[in-house]
């Protein structure tokens, strides 16, 4: 049976935990580095990002690819993470504005303000339930054209990542706090055509 992993649980783990995130860019960043690549941030005016995580991602994209008239806005629910984003965004405090959120899948944010939605590492700890709530705020505030930029734990594809996979979801179902709540998703098995 599998234990649940709350909004709340969330929350804790990160206030607690979240300034070690980055230390997990050893299997993160390549798939970061594939989502700048297709996600076309460089014609990106006004990027939201749901679960912002430290900000490391945007500081990124601040320093690379995002225009210089690009905005942004994060939402997270974890206070510590608020505080290391806003802390890394300082630079861009002018057209980057760190939010944080009360677990709600409801976005405060107004319909079809933003052109690219990103969501790194945050729908394999949401419940499947809560999958189509977001999908639907991030079509919701979504300009016509805009684009779902998302990575998640997923699946392997190989023997040994996929035994990886097994062994980390057979953690999450018992012990998710082990785990910050992660298990191994399809994001695609969510999105309608």
């Amino acid at each position: 049976m599998r234990r649940e992993f709350t909004p709340a649980d969330a929350r804790r783990f990160y206030d607690r935990l979240g300034a070690l995130q980055d230390t997990q860019g050893f299997y993160e960043n390549p798939a970061l580095d594939a989502l700048i690549e297709h996600a076309d941030f460089r014609h990106a005016r006004a990027v939201f990002e749901f679960g912002c995580g430290t900000g490391t991602l945007v500081r990124r994209l601040f320093e690379t690819v995002l225009p210089d008239d690009a905005r942004y806005v994060g939402l997270d629910l974890s206070r510590t993470m608020v505080g290391l984003a806003r802390e890394r965004l300082e630079p861009w405090r002018d057209r980057a504005e760190v939010r944080l959120s009360d677990g709600s899948p409801t976005l405060p944010v107004p319909d079809g303000d933003f052109d690219r939605f990103v969501a790194t590492y945050v729908f394999d700890l949401l419940g499947p339930e809560s999958h189509a709530r977001v999908l639907a705020e991030a079509h919701r505030i979504l300009c016509p054209g805009g684009l779902l930029c998302t990575v998640a734990l997923t699946h392997g594809t190989t023997p040994f990542s996929r035994l990886v996979s097994r062994l980390w979801d057979g953690i999450c179902s018992r012990w998710p706090r082990l785990v910050g709540g992660c298990r191994p998703i399809r994001v695609e098995d969510d999105l309608e055509p």
